[in-house]
């Protein structure tokens, strides 16, 4: 019973274990940073302050509106108008509303609600431009944890084929061919091609933690989908930049947020100008006043004072800057100043984008080219290596030569799997640009 007890136990516990485990997908992997990353959530949040900027901006060309009141108390004596000193009581209740308005300064309040939504727009563009960055540094590290499982794969065949050859010398030496002294030769490769089995395992475990640390989850149990990348007839989809950057140009966030930023500072020369223009501002006030004095003869009733102190008051101001010790002038000078650092700024990611991309069609088409010669080298090693092995099994070749031919074929292997995975990447990279969304197939 107690058996049958320890054997459930360690089946909920595999099952648990297993139940746990996560296989990401490409697209899961993109879509759970773009909702959970804290970068991406901090961005979002400038966004809603830049929203908030635009209500701020808008609420300058409403008109105030406050309201106040006031009780006072007096105690003590007064002169009445015989001249007598009579002692009394008073106190006293006001009310009060104010609102004004501004009618013009210089069309300041305008052009700093079209800065405020200016602002919300390049925020918007920054939080896309996080959104990209993000998206192709998941997509290069999850080609980059198939890239180490297949290098796994390879050293773990490597590791077989040693294996069996170490067992075939062996025969070999019992049987009187080889001499003694390649047993030893043979098991060094052995320990060789496990070492390089470890060193492969530990390549993709860094991997896995660096994506997991990308995902801001925990790398325990953490793994990805593997897929077979589709590369039967491998080619550019482009003949040249040209067509790439100006869709890129026209698209891509980094530049749309820095015309943005050409814009507000242009907005920035007219509000430093707006402050040599005069102010007009509307005003009106209605108070109210009424109090008690006791003691006093022939007091007036309670409506008889609230009717007759009540005033309305309706003001026009007019506020004409004359000199203000140059600091219009010096925020105009500087104000102009922005604007040309703005549009040199946009020069300057335009430049910058087409750079990236001429770069990343550089080595699109070169790791195009080492793909297909890699490729080749694979097919000619691994035609090698069969000879080489019938060779060295029929004692016509020493076992220094035969591992000087598999490692051609080891080396040959891995600079096609690096040139695959590479390939693929500066492909993906060059759509990215050209605006398709970003896909393994």
């Amino acid at each position: 019973m107690k058996n049958y007890l320890l054997i459930i136990i360690l089946f909920g516990f595999i099952f648990q274990s297993t139940a746990q485990k996560k296989i990401w997908s490409l697209e899961e992997a993109v879509n759970y940073a773009l909702t959970n990353n804290l970068s991406i959530k901090q961005a979002e949040l400038t966004t809603d302050l830049r929203s908030e900027d635009i209500i701020a901006a808008k609420g300058n060309r409403l008109p105030s509106l406050s309201a106040n009141a006031g009780e006072s108390f007096s105690f003590g004596s007064s002169i009445d108008n015989g001249n007598i000193r009579i002692s009394g009581n008073r106190n006293s209740t006001s009310f009060g509303v104010n609102s004004s308005v501004t009618l013009f300064n210089g069309f300041r309040n305008l052009n700093t609600v079209k800065q405020a939504e200016l602002g919300h727009e390049a925020s918007i563009l920054d939080l896309e431009k996080m959104k990209n960055d993000i998206s192709l540094n998941i997509v290069n590290y999850y080609l980059n944890i198939l890239f180490n499982k297949e290098n796994i794969k390879v050293a773990q065949e490597q590791l077989q084929i040693s294996k069996l050859q170490l067992e075939k010398v062996k025969q070999l030496i019992a049987e009187g061919v080889r001499p003694r002294g390649e047993l030893l030769d043979a098991e060094a490769t052995v320990a060789n091609d496990e070492e390089k089995l470890v060193t492969a395992q530990n390549s993709l475990d860094l991997s896995l933690l660096g994506m997991a640390h990308l995902l801001q989850i925990s790398h325990k149990d953490f793994d990805v989908q593997e897929m077979k990348l589709n590369l039967l007839s491998p080619k550019l989809k482009y003949e040249n930049t040209d067509a790439i950057f100006e869709k890129a140009v026209a698209e891509k966030p980094e530049i749309k947020s820095a015309e943005l930023d050409v814009k507000n500072a242009v907005l920035g020369i007219d509000i430093a100008k707006s402050l040599y223009y005069p102010t007009v501002s509307l005003g009106y006030n209605f108070s109210t006043f009424y109090g008690h004095t006791e003691g006093l003869p022939n007091q007036q009733s309670f409506l008889d004072q609230f009717e007759d102190n009540k005033s309305h008051n309706i003001n026009l101001s007019l506020n004409i800057p004359i000199f203000n010790g140059f600091k219009t002038k010096s925020g105009v000078s500087k104000a102009n100043i922005n604007s040309r650092l703005a549009s040199y700024t946009l020069d300057n990611e335009k430049l910058k984008l087409r750079e990236t991309i001429e770069r990343a069609y550089t080595d699109a088409k070169a790791a195009l080219n080492q793909y297909i010669a890699s490729e080749k080298s694979v097919v000619a090693q691994q035609e090698a290596f069969k000879n080489a092995q019938d060779r060295y099994n029929f004692g016509a070749m020493t076992s220094f030569d035969f591992e000087q031919v598999r490692g051609r074929l080891v080396s040959a292997q891995s600079n096609f799997i690096n040139a695959k995975y590479n390939f693929v990447f500066k492909t993906k990279l060059l759509e990215f640009y050209y605006g398709i969304p970003i896909t393994i197939d």
